[in-house]
């Protein structure tokens, strides 16, 4: 009995021993941290910088780049980070025998494959970041048994299946983002423990079902985001109870049920509240006046009711408040007015959209009390009447107004002429009178003008003539006299000119030629007469002419036949006659109506004929043959005597002539055009994107029909708004990039950023999903962009607007970061200046056109003074000439300003000067620049030794020291840092372009100074 003790007691301590070395060997040395990572390494299919290269065994592994060993166990690797290193591959699953790894960050590469399960062996990690990848498959539930994590980012993958329960397990939880991936299925109520979670993000996925109850339970959150998903029914009451809200984003769901009436009450700490796009219904909540630091509600696009909340207007730090599309009320016209007037109070309000409710009254005077920030008014449907108050003149900050579809009445206030960054007015649909006041003439920054639908009258004033950006003017429907001023044919013009149906008489303008930029005009129903002037093949663009029931006389205008662009030609209704020519089945045309005129002859039966249905002859008895189908009589034979024969072979023996020797011409230049080497960027990149197209109703879908509440920002060629599109079965968000065609150049800036965004590819660019060039509801044009959307902004919001004051900014932009930023900008130039198809000069790089994306990942956009090189030094002929050389000023070099051609190093100076801002935090158009002190003048006489005075104060600690990552660099790595970005800002700032260093330089200058202030 004593013996099989023994033996038993034996057994068990060598399977204890036993155990004990299997689950303890993976822990005890350093040799399977290095095999691990040797695992990692095999795995990488592609490291075109080389930042792998030296992970081998002539150095420690704890040497490598992106490695980080420490703590008791100083060769055991602690963190694992090769962020945005253009690695691709798949993640090896024997990282999880780096049993002390704390760290784990492979962000924005090219990963693909699963998520390995083996990694929820980590039990000590606490940040795990793989977003921005191509990873697929499921999220493994074994990252439950990572009970430390506290930063679990996966965003932007193509992650699916549902969010594992067991994710609830993760209690020490601060940050989790899963959003932009393609998870379905129900929240987990069980993600209800994660009391510590402070940000959650799951927006634009597939989820379904409702918000779990147990989301309440997360105290201390501060933002939620859920937008771009199919959650449904009411909004969960205990989710209301988390009083450390400050940003609630609902948006684009299918929630109902009513806003609490207490929300104010329960969210003290709110900053924005967006739930448009709901089916949400009952009151705006008075109590939202209690959140004092709210800055925007964006409430469009539900079922809300009842009256306008006057206490908004206790929300001094209001700067958008959009409820458009609502049935919100203002019947008591002492409601509206308090309400109005309670507005004036919030000093910074910037667009103010009510359009689209049920809102009565009048405009009440105190609307010129409004924020002189305002730039978006719209009231526009709403059965509001009364005129329109002189005191609007007084809202000089206005961009754009909207009053259409209302019951408006008496004359357009001649203050209006005040509001001088007017660039919309629509007053349409309304019963207006008067004359339009001449003060419009001070509106030189108009771009669209329409007034149709009134009852205006007079004649249009030649004041018009002013607005030379103006492209679309609608005065249609209204009652003007007296002749068509040549002043208003404006080549600006670039969309339409509607003078329909008013009593214009008179001939037309021969300076209608000058409009060479229009694709639409319609003079139809006024009292016109004379002939069509041969100066009409002018507007080459053209595609829409309405000229029907007017007193035009003549001929068929044979200057039609250069019109290549026309698609639609409506001449009926007048005194037309003579044959119909044979050139229009030459035509593009897709409709024409020639009804009742007097036109006689043979009818063509090509071109735009074979359509009978998009044809109307009505109304000529004298005309003849045309296609069968028309059942037109037949034309009689001419019998031809034996002297026209001679006459007829002469002729065709002429044609055939002429013809050989245009074919030999031809044939000529082809050969020399082909032996000749292309150089025209134009002709090796067209203009079509390799994505799907999208079209106006796509684009005006996805914006909320342009509403305010998804405006980004406005730039000189266009207005950006934010949008989710479908893109490969997949609910994105993107930024759109609306041209703004009545801009001067807008048309020659949204081709030439197609051209430069046709072929470029890197990480560091702003990527292009898709165009559109098409037509908006009204006919007139359209053309947009849509870009891949950058979440945190311009570089240039960061480093100077009132939203970089907050900590979030801070931890954001710290030393190490903006080397990032500066390393990722030298890095995109260096790709456009000499790794593309064919070299790219940006030609306007500054802070607003580096954009930041989730990980505050630097990309360059805006490509439209982009200009292409035929060869290094040399602008090709097409870019020299389609526009001059632009820029921003602060950013310009010396030579642009001297006539000089662009060149990639103007390109280097301007990279010289955003380096410079970025650590001093000063922009080189700061006010304290005068009496020739500039920020290159500043820094000069600050380098070397005074650099520590003049770097950004947010770097900055109250002991004196530089802010870091974890303030553990040594202040001498830290100065030997600012002085190797200082010098080489320096040098890409010299005034002789010769004398800079290249942009590849720069990156390898930049990359040193941040791997010995990581040292």
């Amino acid at each position: 009995m004593g013996s099989s003790r023994f033996f038993l007691t034996l057994q068990l301590l060598l399977l204890s021993s036993f155990c004990s070395v299997r689950l303890s060997k993976p822990f005890t040395t350093a040799k399977t941290d290095f095999l691990a990572l040797l695992s990692f390494k095999s795995l990488i299919s592609s490291d075109p910088l080389g930042i792998l290269s030296s992970w081998n065994g002539s150095v420690h592994h704890c040497l490598w780049p992106g490695i980080k060993c420490g703590g008791r166990h100083s060769d055991r690797v602690t963190a694992l980070v090769l962020s945005s290193s253009r690695l691709s591959g798949q993640i090896s699953p024997s990282l999880s025998n780096l049993s002390f790894l704390q760290e784990l960050r492979l962000s924005d590469n090219h990963f693909t494959g699963i998520i390995p399960e083996e990694l929820g062996q980590l039990s000590r990690l606490r940040n795990m970041n793989l977003s921005v990848n191509s990873l697929g498959g499921n999220i493994p539930s074994t990252l439950g048994n990572c009970t430390r994590l506290q930063d679990l980012n996966l965003r932007r993958n193509n992650l699916q299946g549902t969010i594992p329960n067991s994710l609830g397990l993760c209690k020490e939880l601060v940050y989790l983002l899963l959003n932009s991936n393609n998870l379905m299925g129900n929240i987990p109520p069980s993600l209800g423990n994660l009391t510590r979670l402070l940000l959650f993000r799951l927006d634009v996925n597939n989820l379904t079902g409702t918000i779990p109850d147990s989301l309440g339970q997360l105290e201390v959150l501060e933002t939620i985001c859920l937008n771009e998903n199919r959650i449904s029914g009411e909004i969960p009451s205990s989710l209301y109870n988390i009083s450390s809200m400050q940003v609630f984003q609902l948006a684009y769901n299918q929630f109902s049920g009513n806003l609490p009436s207490d929300i104010g009450a329960n969210f003290p700490n709110l900053l924005a509240l967006v739930v448009f796009a709901n089916q949400l219904q009952g009151p705006i909540p008075n109590s939202l006046s209690n959140c004092s630091e709210l800055y925007m509600i964006a409430v469009a696009y539900n079922k809300f009711t009842g009256p306008m909340p006057s206490s908004i207007g206790n929300l001094q730090n209001l700067e958008t408040f959009a409820s458009a599309s609502n049935l919100l009320e203002a019947t008591a016209p002492r409601q509206w007015n308090n309400f109005m007037d309670a507005l004036t109070n919030c000093t910074g309000l910037q667009v103010l959209d009510l359009g689209d409710n049920q809102l009565q009254g009048f405009i009440p005077s105190s609307v010129g009390n409004l924020s002189s920030d305002l730039f978006f008014f719209s009231l526009q449907t709403n059965p509001i009447s009364g005129n329109i108050p002189a005191d609007i003149g007084k809202l000089t900050g206005l961009t754009r107004i909207q009053l259409s579809n209302m019951q408006l009445r008496g004359t357009i206030p001649q203050e209006i002429g005040r509001l001088w960054r007017l660039e919309m007015i629509d007053l349409a649909n309304n019963t207006i009178s008067g004359e339009i006041p001449p003060t419009f003439g001070n509106l030189t920054k108009m771009t669209r003008l329409f007034l149709q639908n009134n009852e205006l009258v007079g004649s249009i004033p030649q004041e018009l003539s002013s607005m030379q950006a103006l492209e679309s003017i609608n005065l249609s429907t209204n009652n003007f006299l007296g002749n068509i001023p040549k002043e208003i044919m404006l080549p600006s013009l670039s969309l339409a000119m509607d003078l329909s149906h008013n009593h214009l008489s008179g001939p037309l303008p021969l300076e209608i030629g000058k409009m060479n930029n229009v694709q639409k005009i319609i003079l139809s129903n006024n009292k016109l007469f004379g002939d069509i002037p041969s100066t009409i093949d002018g507007c080459q663009i053209l595609q829409t002419l309405y000229l029907d029931r007017n007193m035009f006389q003549g001929s068929f205008p044979s200057s039609f036949s250069n019109m290549k662009a026309l698609l639609d030609l409506n001449l009926s209704h007048n005194n037309f006659s003579g044959p119909v020519p044979q050139f229009i089945d030459q035509m593009e045309l897709q409709h024409l109506d020639i009804s009742f005129n007097n036109f006689e002859g043979k009818l063509p039966i090509g071109g735009v004929f074979k359509n009978i249905t998009a044809v109307d002859v009505r109304g000529n008895p004298n005309i003849c043959g045309g296609p069968p189908q028309m059942h037109l009589p037949g034309c009689v034979a001419h019998i031809q005597t034996q002297k026209q024969h001679p006459r007829r072979i002469i002729a065709i023996i002429c044609i055939a002539a002429a013809l050989a020797c245009l074919c030999t011409a031809i044939l000529f230049f082809a050969i020399r055009y082909r032996r000749r080497p292309n150089k025209n960027p134009a002709s090796i990149m067209n203009l079509k994107f390799e994505h799907k197209k999208v079209s106006y109703n796509d684009i005006f879908k996805a914006t909320e029909g342009f509403s305010s509440v998804n405006l980004i920002g406005k730039g000189t060629f266009g207005t950006v708004y934010k949008a989710t599109m479908t893109f490969e079965n997949q609910p994105i968000i993107v930024a759109t990039k609306v041209i703004d065609l009545e801009q001067h150049g807008a048309t020659e800036s949204f081709f030439r950023e197609c051209e430069a965004l046709r072929n470029i590819r890197h990480r560091n660019l702003v990527k292009v999903l898709s165009s559109c060039s098409s037509t908006d509801h009204n006919g007139n044009d359209f053309k947009a962009l849509i870009f891949e959307f950058m979440p945190n902004g311009s570089l240039e919001t960061w480093l100077h607007t009132r939203a970089c004051t907050d900590n979030r900014s801070l931890e954001a932009l710290r030393l190490i970061k903006r080397m990032d930023i500066a390393i990722e900008v030298a890095t995109a130039l260096d790709y456009l200046h000499h790794h593309g198809t064919v070299p790219i000069v940006h030609c306007d790089l500054k802070p607003s056109n580096v954009l930041l994306d989730e990980e505050m990942t630097a990309h360059v956009g805006d490509f439209g003074l982009a200009k292409f090189l035929v060869q290094e030094g040399m602008m090709s002929s097409q870019s020299a000439t389609s526009m001059g050389i632009n820029g921003t000023i602060g950013y310009i070099p010396p030579e642009y300003g001297m006539g000089g051609q662009a060149s990639t190093q103007g390109d280097v100076y301007s990279y010289g000067i955003l380096l410079l801002e970025m650590f001093t935090g000063v922009s080189p158009t700061d006010e304290r620049f005068t009496d020739g002190l500039n920020l290159l003048r500043l820094v000069e006489m600050s380098f070397p030794d005074k650099i520590m005075e003049i770097v950004d104060h947010k770097l900055i600690l109250t002991n004196g020291e530089i802010e870091t990552e974890d303030n553990a660099y040594a202040p001498g790595k830290i100065y030997e840092c600012l002085l190797l970005v200082t010098q080489c800002a320096l040098m890409c700032c010299k005034e002789s372009p010769n004398e800079r260093i290249s942009i590849t330089e720069v990156a390898k200058e930049l990359n040193s100074a941040r791997e010995k202030l990581l040292a």
